[in-house]
């Protein structure tokens, strides 16, 4: 059946059906510049105007344009949910693939939804392709064979509506998120840069800027080696993720992408080692790990001299100072995916206070931290609570077991 030929029954019809998503939308695949449409960001908080923190592409001049109206989806279908409805003009890199709903058949506000929902990011995450296993892609050519339900629009509109109000509580949610994690951490403070020290002159964008006096300073490269241990035939322990809020943790996720059926070649992490998702680095990628276990071939892990005590490496990169410097030198075509390169890495400057300020203030962070991470936990858990059940009443209304209103 052509696109033309389900168009047109789907005019005709009073049910639900099912159709490919490339005969309700249009692809739009026109080039600008970032000079002459801002850039947007797009992510778990839908299509935005491009978050801080997020690294310039070196190809500005290489993007897609996006209109209001628009539906935007990331093609790396590993970023779950990375994807919505454009409230303004913009343009986005060209990894996105972008879409211009056709009214009569697909309402924006709906699509924003239906995109966003657990079942189809499963869908479209079965449809990707790839050989590295975290750049997992799926194109417009083949998300467009994706079948998706298409409801009369005034049900469209009502589910819509239903899930907008979902949506509000889940924003609410990420900002309490957010404003727990700005307190969690006063760089300036609980790293000793304070006003008050004495400090080596530094320019104002590096992150030893207000170094106390008698620290010493020293470079990644010099105290950090990384370590090529693969797993082989025998994993030493489980797989292991890199959480942007908790650093190393025990994978168990049950959705989406997991390890490989072959994990003989993915990288082997010990206790005290600090394991980094070097594409991830601007949104805290890294940890200091207490787990032995394994992580993607792709992230890298490291020895970490005796100069340091671990758990404040682990709370110092990961501070607001050091995550906007990983920001700063990072590069790549990939939003929200800008790689930092090991001779970059080598060449970062870091703190090396006394080894009795460094337990103190791992001590002290150790303390905060872990009270602000269980707020965090069960924030996380009610975020992903609301996520789940609004995709099960998606689920449900398209497929008749519940009505809309």
């Amino acid at each position: 059946m052509t696109n033309q030929t389900v168009h047109q029954s789907l005019l005709e019809s009073h049910a639900f059906v099912m159709a490919p998503v490339g005969s309700v939308v249009v692809e739009r695949n026109e080039k600008v510049r970032e000079a002459d449409y801002p850039p947007l960001s797009v992510g778990k908080l839908g299509v935005t105007p491009q978050l801080a923190g997020v690294a310039k592409s070196q190809t500005e001049g290489d993007r897609k344009l996006v209109r209001k109206g628009d539906l935007v989806i990331n093609s790396r279908s590993d970023r779950r949910g990375a994807s919505g409805l454009a409230r303004q003009d913009g343009s986005v890199s060209v990894v996105y693939s972008v879409m211009t709903p056709k009214l009569d058949l697909l309402l924006p506000e709906y699509g924003h939804h239906l995109f966003r929902s657990i079942a189809f990011q499963d869908e479209f995450f079965r449809w990707g392709t790839g050989i590295v296993d975290d750049l997992w892609s799926t194109n417009f050519t083949r998300m467009s064979r994706i079948r998706v339900p298409l409801p009369p629009l005034a049900t469209q509109r009502e589910l819509a509506a239903k899930l907008d109000e979902v949506d509000a509580m889940v924003a609410k949610l990420d900002e309490l998120a957010e404003a727990l994690r700005a307190r969690a951490i006063d760089t300036a403070e609980l790293f000793g840069l304070s006003e008050g020290d004495a400090s080596r002159s530094e320019d104002a964008q590096s992150p030893l800027a207000g170094m106390p006096e008698h620290w010493d300073r020293t470079k990644f490269g010099y105290d950090f080696t990384e370590s090529t241990e693969r797993n082989g035939d025998a994993p030493p322990g489980p797989l292991l993720s890199i959480s942007e809020y908790r650093g190393v943790e025990l994978n168990t996720r049950t959705d989406g992408q997991q390890a490989s059926s072959d994990v003989s070649k993915y990288r082997v992490v010990r206790p005290g080692q600090l394991a980094a998702n070097m594409m991830w680095l601007n949104h805290g990628g890294l940890g200091v790990s207490a787990l032995t276990g394994y992580i993607s071939p792709d992230y890298k892990a490291f020895w970490i001299s005796k100069r340091f005590e671990p758990r404040y490496v682990h709370h110092l990169l990961r501070s607001p100072r050091y995550v906007d410097y990983f920001g700063a030198i990072g590069t790549g075509v990939r939003p929200n995916a800008q790689r930092v390169t090991k001779t970059s890495l080598d060449m970062m400057p870091m703190p090396l206070p006394p080894m009795e300020e460094q337990l103190r203030i791992a001590d002290h962070l150790d303390g905060v931290t872990g009270r602000v991470d269980d707020m965090l936990s069960k924030i996380a858990t009610l975020r992903d609570l609301l996520v789940e059940r609004a995709s099960a009443f998606l689920l449900d209304v398209v497929t008749g077991r519940k009505d809309a209103a």
